[in-house]
């Protein structure tokens, strides 16, 4: 199965299967209860378990795909920059609330990274960090945090 090297998609199965792994491993902490009874553990674990054996069966089966030590990677740096933006709004989100948070994300994915019109990003900065907070916070009563003087 892996004698010609690695492929990409069991380079990915196997990733799904260490996922897993640990997401079992982290759930130890949770009781399991019954399938009568369940308790907080029960699902985490059902998704590990569903995770691992997808995992398992893409990283069997997925030896038609390219090899993983010949793919190229050109999007690369544009990944690194969403996810540091990703990590910045995880970090950001207390500090400078929910909709603050939202204005700064999309504007910098859509101005910087996607270099879309200024009104275009304007709008849908605002527009979607306002709708969703009121959707969500208002209408729906999820706790947002809420930013520097009460923004």
């Amino acid at each position: 199965m892996f004698r010609d090297g690695l492929r990409s998609d069991q380079v990915s199965g196997l990733a799904l299967v260490a996922l897993a792994v640990f997401t079992a491993w982290a759930n130890l902490a949770y009781p399991v209860g019954t399938m009568i009874d369940p308790g907080p553990g029960f699902m985490p674990l059902a998704i590990a378990v569903f995770l691992g054996a997808t995992g398992m069966l893409v990283a069997a089966t997925g030896g038609s795909s390219p090899r993983f030590a010949e793919l190229r990677w050109p999007e690369l740096a544009r990944a690194a920059v969403v996810l540091g933006a990703c990590g910045f709004g995880a970090l950001a989100l207390e500090r400078l609330g929910y909709r603050l948070t939202m204005i700064a994300l999309l504007v910098f994915f859509l101005g910087v990274v996607e270099r879309k019109r200024p009104a275009l990003v304007a709008a849908v900065a605002l527009g979607f960090s306002l709708v969703s907070y009121l959707v969500f916070a208002t209408w729906l009563k999820v706790p947002l945090p809420v930013g520097p003087g009460g923004i």
